[in-house]
């Protein structure tokens, strides 16, 4: 015991700590934006943003926001990040922190707003942008208020953003929501202060910063957000197309068929990386090409497989641009619907004119030439493109595959391609053989 007095007082004289003080009182401020609309893709990066800072051991978060919203569903999720989040986190709002901006600016620590900025105006509304049923209004009320809550703001008014029913005495009146402009939000309590930027802000601050790390997006980020862009997508759905018919129409060359394949990866793996490729439009699509393979190979013509696959391919390719619950549709804006629909049909366009214009020219090209077999096995050097034997003139059958009006018949146990004179005949009914010369059958039906 004597000892440890003694330690303790040489420790005192020369000012030794007992404990080393291993706190660093420097601060990182990491900066982040949300400056467009805000959907799966804000969603991810939010996500990629907020992993890096806590990576980085930053003591301090600030967002740079300027948005009129977005989906609920990826701003719900973005809310419920940042609440959790053990680090600071502060909003600037550059201009607008309207409607899904407004709900995340109020789930941040600290408001603080540029001259003539906005916050508010959170209805939720539809793609036509009307307000949408009360349902989904309630939910939102529910969030804004908790969210209000938590950050220590006026849940009451937060309501108000969202329901022009409630009035607030001496703020709101009936029939109208709220949004605050600066100075109304400072007023209120829903912002801190007024600054003309970011720089301004850390000023005010006042914390002893060793270093601003600006968020930038990784080159793989960027890559995969180059891919989504409505143009680039409705190019790789030509490819896509395209490349599946040309290598149909010369089978085994293989360039056309691996173009279509990187297409293909090119344009899933993006919207997948983002949230919005769900497993089962990847599943719908992977499902329509082998309907419309079975079109091409098992059941010669254009039926029910073959409009079943293209209605779930290209369907399916929709989908995948699109932030849907389920086909539900309700909260995605209606620019967004008619981009992607116009991205598709562009696709599907763009690759029937190649198709039409460019199969000739692939055809006559040099590259093609190398890859292709271009010898002629004529007639006159005892070649000949009969696969039929003979003696089947005259003999009956069973139609295997519809024929409209080609398609195969059964005849003694054995398939056969085989057309009518136009005539559809149905699976199962009999035919008889008229014509065996050439490379199919000529049938008929028979008669009882």
């Amino acid at each position: 015991m004597k000892k440890i007095t003694l330690i303790l007082f040489v420790m005192g004289i020369f000012q030794i700590p007992l404990f080393a003080d291993t706190t660093d009182t420097k601060q990182e401020i990491f900066i982040m934006e949300i400056k467009d609309q805000i959907d799966a893709r804000t969603k991810r990066y939010v996500d990629l943003a907020l992993q890096e800072a806590k990576d980085r051991n930053s003591t301090h978060i600030i967002i740079e926001m300027n948005t009129y919203g977005g989906a609920l569903y990826d701003a719900d999720e973005i809310r419920s990040a940042l609440l959790n989040l053990d680090i600071p986190v502060y909003v600037f709002i550059d201009n607008n922190a309207a409607s899904a901006g407004a709900l995340i600016s109020i789930a941040c620590d600290s408001i603080y707003m540029a001259p003539g900025g906005s916050i508010g105006a959170a209805t939720v509304v539809n793609q036509t942008g009307e307000a949408a049923p009360d349902k989904y209004q309630s939910y939102m009320r529910s969030i804004m208020r908790s969210t209000a809550e938590a950050s220590g703001r006026d849940p009451r008014i937060a309501e108000a953003m969202v329901d022009e029913k409630i009035e607030i005495e001496g703020i709101s009146k009936a029939g109208e929501v709220i949004t605050f402009s600066t100075s109304e939000a400072m007023k209120y309590g829903f912002c801190e202060g007024e600054f003309n930027n970011t720089t301004d802000l850390l000023t005010h601050l006042k914390l002893d910063i060793t270093k601003v790390h600006r968020y930038e997006m990784s080159n793989t980020e960027a890559i995969i957000s180059f891919f989504i862009n409505p143009f680039i997508s409705g190019i790789l759905i030509l490819i896509i197309i395209g490349g599946i018919y040309f290598e149909l129409q010369t089978p085994g060359v293989g360039f056309p068929i691996m173009a279509s394949i990187i297409a293909l990866v090119l344009y899933l793996v993006p919207y997948y990386l983002n949230g919005l490729a769900e497993n089962w439009e990847i599943l719908a699509f992977i499902i329509g090409l082998i309907l419309i393979a079975i079109e091409v190979f098992v059941i010669p013509g254009f039926g029910i497989f073959g409009i079943l696959g293209l209605i779930l391919t290209l369907g399916s390719l929709v989908f995948m641009m699109l932030n849907n619950e389920m086909f539900d549709f309700e909260f995605v804006p209606s620019e967004n619907i008619t981009r992607a629909l116009l991205t598709t049909l562009t696709g599907l366009f763009g690759s029937i004119i190649l198709m039409f214009f460019g199969g000739v020219r692939l055809t006559n090209s040099k590259f093609f030439k190398r890859v292709a077999l271009q010898g002629v096995q004529a007639k006159t050097e005892g070649y000949s493109s009969r696969f039929i034997k003979a003696g089947l003139a005259g003999k009956t059958g069973t139609v295997f595959s519809v024929l409209r009006p080609s398609g195969k018949v059964e005849i003694e146990g054995e398939l056969y391609d085989a057309n009518t004179r136009g005539e559809y005949l149905e699976q199962g009914e009999k035919i008889v053989v008229v014509d065996e010369s050439g490379t199919s059958l000529k049938v008929k039906k028979a008669e009882n």
